[in-house]
């Protein structure tokens, strides 16, 4: 065994279980800093504890997430600690960053789908009523994206079919319930 690998198990186990719970919130930390990593000093103020305790507990870390076998390790790099992802995970990276991204709703799409969020279930026809302008493409887009679907027939004449949102909405716009979904568009509509 090598000077360094002595070194880093002696500066691993100081680390001990005394500050396993950092762990996750270390990992967080690191992850929100991005590129940019955190220092030694960063890392000492937000936890509460010595400088010297920061190198060994982010050994540790590392030396836990090697043994779960992590795609990600924390890394000493010039003077910041940061999470960087192994090379073994590039492939997948650059099929995802060559992926074309989805395209923004347009407004008549956010209109539509205001519209279906406050009175669902509803009609295409009613949703034309209120927005004065025929809504066929603009269903067509959020079903296809599976932002709203089909929940039904109305009754009546033609029994046309009846529009609802999906809980792939709630995915889409980064919301937890119906009543964000519905503040959200408020402010989008107030704002024309």
């Amino acid at each position: 065994m090598d000077r360094t690998s002595e070194q880093v198990t002696v500066q691993t186990t100081m680390a001990g279980p005394f500050h396993e719970h950092l762990f996750p919130y270390l990992e967080g930390l690191l992850f929100a800093a991005g590129t940019e990593g955190l220092t030694d000093r960063q890392i000492a103020r937000v936890f509460d504890v010595s400088l010297e305790d920061v190198e060994p507990i982010c050994l540790h870390l590392l030396a836990e997430q090697k043994a779960q076998g992590r795609m990600f390790e924390v890394r000493r790099v010039a003077d910041a600690w940061q999470l960087i992802t192994l090379s073994e995970l590039s492939p997948y990276l650059r099929s995802l960053a060559l992926a074309p991204p989805p395209s923004a709703l347009s407004q008549a799409a956010l209109e539509t789908l205001a519209i279906i969020a406050y009175k669902q279930p509803i009609t295409r026809l009613d949703i034309e009523s209120i927005r004065g302008v025929k809504s066929e493409r603009a269903i067509g887009t959020l079903v296809s994206r599976g932002l709203i679907c089909e929940a039904g027939r109305a009754q009546g004449p033609g029994r046309p079919f009846l529009y609802q949102t999906t809980h792939d909405v709630l995915d889409h716009f980064g919301l937890a319930s119906m009543d964000e979904l519905r503040r959200l568009f408020e402010q989008f509509l107030n704002q024309e």
